[in-house]
Order: structure tokens, then C-alpha cells, then sequence
């Protein structure tokens, strides 16, 4: 049973004030993160010796990074693979070692899931050396590493890697290197939204640890857009990857959000050379995108387990036919997936933004930001009050509500095209009377929520 929220206390605001003001102190940023175009004597140096870094270089490749950047990378292990290898995160921002600043939002990519798809996995060193690299001589990078917290996980299945072969296009026999060391598929193992509570149960005792340490790191951070990066065909896949109907295949699977994943998919897919004609691997696919279960269906993937458990927004993106090339195809692919890897990591500044708090400035964890007509999706604030919310160009009515407060005003929003529109809201709490009609009525929704 789906909650029903009562829209009240309309306020509509003018907005063309409100986003001058905001234009007039970040109009900087977004002029440099939506205006600039990639340079040509930008430093690409790590294309000079083109190999793939394996497992036992990981570590030090990237911690080598850290070294030559303190102030701009830092480098963690979220956890380990079955077999004991890191799963390497390296974070790119300024003032890294510093707290992340209020409202700048968390971005992420994540590759080499399926640990015989590659190409992800060594363009997301390639992103790390590029972003260092290029901080302070080009505007358009600096611009992004200043605003933007990057996560780049550039093997979440070093196991299976291992045990892949490069120069091999297609998958050994029982698929060997795609699955982890247990012989499981990654992208089959997270938490599903189809599942009941009895077989989410069942499924949690066998989970894997790397699936496990990811769902982890996603739950305890606030990420707002995210690209899992595959191999075996060139397409943009959104959401969703299952379906209520289980068709095999050719049927859409569409999220409350569609437009927003639609726009996030042709982002990326505009960008790319060869992904945008559409025909590619021998598929079709027009423009170059696709939704995850018209292309075919799965269960347990984990951009489903993105926008149903947490408030990040991720596609899946497919970026070579073959999908383990000679190393020496590496910096043909760097350079068809550039701009579509930086302009997609500008996407994270779209939509709205803001803090939450109560009459005294302190800020309301877990509020919940609803906009009107996409109800079924809510994004929860930060424990710092903060809130990211993804949306297309256009006029929304958004409201916050949380535990023990009364609702928000409902504003009447424009989000332009460039850059977020800046809302925050102040929550005055409720009576002891209307707290405890809240905390019935929140007990008998959760109720039949969970029958």
C-alpha cells in the first residue's frame, strides 16, 4: 500500500528572482561546468604506454596518484573480494582530506563488475589521471573537481578479472571471469524491489562479500548520480532492469523518473561517437540508449538496487563490443568515451538542491523532499540536512516533510537548463497531540506496507 501525502499551505514563489540571485553567486560554476569545451593540449601522458593495470598494481597505481595530489586525491579500500583483493575507491575533489563542503553532491562510477569487461575498468584509471592531471590548467576540469565529490571504483570484481584473458571478446565457457571466485554474477546478487521480506532473507545469508561491501558503501553515503560500466555491446541502459510482467525481453520497465533517466542515458550516448548512431555489436538501438528490460530482463541488478534502496540515479553503460581488447585499443576507447565520462559527471548539477532544518537552523536528517507527480520516488536528506534532487528542465511543485515536524509550504519551482535552482526549507515541529497521531498513522502505513 503506497502512502498518501496531502499537498497544503501553497506558496508559490517567483522564481526568476530567486534563480537571478543564485545565478549571481554560482553563475561562475555553471558557465564553467556546462559552457566549456575539452581542450586540445590537455595533459594525456598515461596514453603513451597503453596496458591494462592488473590487481597486484592496483593499490599502488592509485595510491601513487594520492602521493603526487594529496590535497586532491585520497585513496580507500571499501572492502574485499571473496579472495581477499582490495576493492580500490579513489576520491577526487579539493581540500579531499577536509570535510566534504555543505551541498556539494557525491558522484560515482563503478566498473569491472563482470571482471572479463575491461574497458571500464582501465578508463576509470585513465579518468583519475586525466581529472589530476588537468586540475588547474583546464577550466572545464577544474571547474567539476572543485564542485563535485568523484568516486571512481574502477574493479569491484578484481577476482574475476583474474581469471580473464585479454584479447578475448566474448565469454569463456560457464562464464568463467564474468562471475566472481564463487561462481556468482554481481549484477544478479543485490537486493531486488520485486523481492518480498522472506526472500530478500534467503537471498541476504548468501550474498556475496563483494556485493555485500558495495551495498555497504552505498547505503552510508549520499550519492546523487552514478554509471555502472560494462562490456559486450555500446549502449546507454536506464532503469529498470526488472519487471512486474518478468517478460524475457521488448517490453519497457519504466521508473517514475523516466525523463530524468532518459536524459541522463542520451547524455552520455550524445557524446560518444559510435553509441549515438545506434548501431553497434550488431543491435539496435535507437540513439544509442535503451531501458534495461526492454533489452532483457534481470533481477538483482544494481542500478534497480540504486533508485529503489537509495537516493542515487544510475544507468548501466555498455562501451565496447569486445569485451576484454588488447590493451593497445585502450586510447581509441579513452578517446570515443571522454566527453560523454566528463558530461555525464556534470549531469550530477541538475535538478534542486538544499538544506532542511528545524526554526533554530539545525538541520532534519532523513526529511523527506517530495515533488508533486513523482510522489513514488522521495529523497531523504543527509544527516546534515542536505538533499540532492535529480530533475529535467521545467516547473515543479516540491515539498519537504519529516518525522515530528509539520509539512513544508509546497513552492512552485522552475529548473532551468543549466545548473541547480537552490531551495531550502524550514520545519516547525508538531504538538504532542499531532505527534502521536503521526506515529499511529506511520505504524499503520508501515503495516500494511510490509503485508
Amino acid at each position: 500500500m503506497k502512502s498518501e501525502r496531502t499537498f497544503k499551505n501553497e506558496n508559490v514563489i517567483d522564481m526568476k528572482n530567486f534563480n537571478t540571485i543564485l545565478l549571481l553567486v554560482v553563475g561562475v560554476t555553471v558557465q564553467c561546468l556546462h559552457g566549456a569545451t575539452l581542450a586540445s593540449n590537455e595533459d594525456e601522458r598515461f596514453l603513451d604506454d597503453p596496458h591494462y593495470v592488473s590487481n597486484q598494481n592496483m593499490g599502488e597505481v592509485l595510491l601513487h596518484l594520492q602521493r603526487q595530489y594529496p590535497t586532491l586525491a585520497k585513496v580507500s579500500s571499501i572492502g574485499k573480494s571473496l579472495e581477499g583483493r582490495d576493492l580500490y575507491v579513489i576520491e577526487i575533489r579539493k581540500d579531499v582530506h577536509q570535510p566534504r563542503p555543505l551541498l556539494m553532491p557525491m558522484f560515482k562510477y563503478v566498473a569491472n563488475m563482470h571482471g572479463d569487461e575491461t574497458v571500464g575498468r582501465q578508463l576509470l584509471i585513465y579518468l583519475a589521471e586525466y581529472l589530476l592531471y588537468n586540475y588547474n590548467s583546464s577550466t572545464e576540469v577544474t571547474a567539476l573537481v572543485d564542485n563535485t565529490d568523484i568516486f571512481l571504483m574502477p574493479s569491484m570484481n578484481p577476482d574475476g578479472y583474474e581469471r580473464s584473458f585479454e584479447g578475448n571478446c566474448d565469454s569463456l565457457p560457464q562464464y568463467v571471469g564474468r562471475i566472481n571466485a564463487a561462481g556468482v554474477d554481481l549484477n544478479r546478487d543485490f537486493p531486488d524491489r520485486l523481492d518480498n521480506l522472506v526472500v530478500q532473507k534467503l537471498k541476504n545469508a548468501r550474498r556475496q562479500p563483494e556485493t555485500v561491501a558495495t551495498m555497504e558503501w552505498l547505503l552510508s553515503n549520499p550519492f546523487v548520480l552514478s554509471a555502472n560500466l560494462h562490456g559486450g555491446a555500446v549502449v546507454a541502459s536506464y532503469p529498470y532492469d526488472n519487471s512486474m510482467k518478468h517478460q524475457q525481453c521488448c517490453e519497457n520497465s519504466l521508473t517514475p523518473d523516466d525523463r530524468v533517466f532518459k536524459q541522463l542515458a542520451h547524455t552520455y550516448a550524445s557524446n560518444h561517437p559510435t553509441m549515438r548512431r545506434g548501431l553497434n555489436c550488431n543491435e539496435s538501438f535507437p540513439r544509442g540508449i535503451t531501458n534495461g528490460a526492454f533489452w532483457y530482463e534481470l533481477d538483482g541488478g544494481m542500478q534497480d538496487f540504486n533508485y529503489a534502496f537509495t537516493n542515487c540515479f544510475e544507468i548501466t553503460l555498455e562501451l565496447s563490443c569486445c569485451k576484454f581488447p588488447k590493451a593497445s585499443d585502450i586510447p581509441a576507447e579513452w578517446k570515443r568515451n571522454k566527453k560523454s565520462l566528463i558530461e555525464f559527471m556534470k549531469a550530477t548539477h541538475m535538478g534542486v538542491k538544499g538544506l532542511v532544518t528545524d526554526a533554530r537552523g539545525h538541520p532534519i536528517p532523513e526529511a523527506e523532499i517530495i515533488v508533486e507527480n513523482l510522489e513514488e520516488k522521495t529523497i531523504r536528506t543527509t544527516n546534515r540536512g542536505e538533499y540532492w534532487r535529480l530533475l529535467t528542465p521545467g516547473v515543479y511543485r516540491i515539498q519537504a516533510n519529516a518525522f515530528g515536524y509539520s509539512p513544508s509550504e509546497i513552492y512552485t519551482v522552475t529548473v532551468p537548463q543549466q545548473g541547480p535552482v537552490e531551495l531550502n526549507f524550514q520545519l516547525f515541529p508538531l504538538d504532542e497531540y499531532e505527534r502521536r497521531v503521526q506515529m499511529q498513522m506511520t505504524f499503520i502505513l508501515n503495516y500494511f506496507i510490509i503485508n
